[in-house]
């Protein structure tokens, strides 16, 4: 009788081990757990730590609670300004309610990636070049609330979303790269003929400064040949102002007038006093200028 008792105590000792170990389970602290008994969904979520469940009766399904990062394959579309480009993205996105998103979606992983991929190319389409490569931030905005919209309904929250890269063809490089050259050329004469402008209005007002003080000029002279006797191996050139020179050949000219007049006046009364020539008897009889000096 006793045998019979130890070995009934035994069964029911080894029977609620069984029991227990296939009751207890074990939440993670970034898990929750959703029940469900025949079925049906038990409105209580287990939280992290240990928990106990009927075997055989209830079912529990864990689900993560961390960020989950994502990255969305590369989308090729056309943008709104006719140019095809690819573009892919990340997104991170976390689970709010466990109940929502085991009960509501078949899988939130893989509706979260259809959902991103189809507001990728929407964005797109509806966005020019320039804005896809220079202001994300606001398609970013834009694509987080097209994707969070639809996962509000599925217990997902978006945390984020980022374009990672944007490739284009490379005939658009090219493009661009000429594009960027040209500007860069534009804005380096704009700089020259400014800097120009600058230089030349200056030089405008030393002008006028040395005009009024002619001793400037010499004194500027004076310096700018310090300036180049200072190098061993360098030529010296002089300038000489274009009145001295005016001066000089108005002083020539002054020079050569006097002694031009009396040669002219000499001359003259010596032709003046020269006979007429007679004319000469031609052989023929006639009278004419024949040999006439």
């Amino acid at each position: 009788m006793v045998e019979e008792l130890v070995a009934t105590g035994v069964v029911l000792a080894s029977a609620g081990t069984v029991y227990l170990m296939a009751a207890a389970r074990v939440v993670k602290q970034y898990e929750r757990g959703v029940v469900f008994r025949l079925g049906r969904l038990r409105s209580r979520v287990r939280e992290p730590g240990f928990t106990m469940i009927v075997p055989f009766v209830d079912r529990l399904q864990k689900v993560n609670m961390q960020v989950v990062t994502m990255p969305v394959p590369a989308q090729e579309g056309i943008t709104r300004d006719n140019v095809t480009v690819r573009v892919d993205a990340v997104v991170y996105f976390k689970v709010t309610a466990p109940a929502e998103a085991v009960v509501r979606v078949e899988d939130y992983r893989f509706a979260v990636a259809q959902m991103a991929q189809t507001s990728l190319r929407s964005i797109i389409g509806k966005s020019e070049l320039d804005d896809l490569l220079s202001n994300r931030e606001k398609l970013n905005q834009g694509l987080e609330l097209m994707i969070d919209s639809p996962a509000v309904e599925w217990g997902v929250t978006i945390d984020r979303v980022e374009i990672k890269d944007v490739s284009l063809p490379e005939t658009m490089k090219r493009s661009m790269a000429r594009q960027a050259e040209a500007d860069r050329d534009r804005r380096a004469r704009v700089i020259n003929a400014d800097a120009e402008l600058q230089a030349s209005r200056k030089l405008a007002e030393a002008a006028q400064q040395m005009a009024d003080t002619p001793a400037a000029l010499q004194l500027r002279l004076l310096q700018t040949v310090t300036a180049v006797a200072a190098e061993k191996n360098s030529t010296l050139v002089l300038p000489f102002p274009v009145e001295l020179l005016r001066f000089l050949e108005k002083a020539q000219h002054t020079a050569a007038a006097p002694q031009q007049a009396p040669s002219q006046i000499d001359r003259q009364p010596v032709q003046e006093q020269l006979p007429a020539a007679e004319p000469r008897m031609d052989p023929n009889g006639d009278r004419s200028n024949f040999g006439q000096d």
